[in-house]
């Protein structure tokens, strides 16, 4: 297309930058023109500008509280004499999330241990590919196994494999919010409980 078309066309097409804020930020504004024009134009570009700020400082807000409630959790199981116990009664109220549950294959319900899920073999390499320690996923699968009486709370959850010896285990999180799980930042956090929750149960 020519610059000629691209005119035309917004022309008889006005509201369309005004339908899509976000290309504002994008766009070189207009030189040696005075005037309302030239006022909205600008207008437009700060507005623009000023949701991206808001949604990358909300963002860091997010992580932030997510890691204070990390080292909090921490603290918690540092003082735990059963740290599976701790998993499940206390991490929900210090994470701030719907669910916290530790989950390992070839632990027949009969016999799994208290506070742990059961798997079926194969679960963990499943929702976890190779090379990935950790996951958050914003659109769960098989909630009623990784989250149990829990699982109609839960709107995302994050995964994170347990370095423990023998069948592969998982640590399970569940959140109501998806605001309480962020999606930036929280992966260090994540590996970090799961190291910390493997060395309280090799103790």
């Amino acid at each position: 297309m020519q610059p000629e078309d691209i005119a035309s066309w917004l022309r008889q097409n006005p509201d369309f930058l005004a339908e899509r804020p976000d290309l504002y930020r994008s766009l070189t504004p207009p030189r040696r023109i005075h005037g309302e024009g030239l006022a909205d134009h600008m207008a437009a570009m700060l507005a623009a500008e000023r949701a991206a700020t808001r949604g990358v400082a909300e963002a860091a807000r997010e992580a932030d509280g997510f890691a204070s409630r990390t080292r909090a959790a921490i603290l918690a199981l540092i003082a735990s004499h059963d740290p599976a116990a701790t998993v499940r009664e206390e991490w929900p109220d210090l994470l701030g999330l719907a669910h916290c549950a530790l989950a390992g294959e070839e632990r027949a319900a009969t016999h799994c241990p208290p506070h742990w899920l059961p798997l079926p073999a194969g679960t963990a390499a499943r929702l976890l590919p190779a090379g990935r320690e950790a996951l958050l996923r914003e659109a769960p699968t098989e909630l009623p196994l990784l989250h149990a009486e829990a699982a109609p709370l839960v709107c995302c959850d994050a995964l994170a494999r347990l370095p423990l010896p023998g069948a592969p285990a998982l640590l399970v999180l569940g959140a109501r919010l998806r605001s309480e799980l962020p999606q930036q930042g929280a992966t260090p956090h994540l590996l970090f409980l799961a190291r910390a929750l493997a060395a309280a149960l090799l103790r």
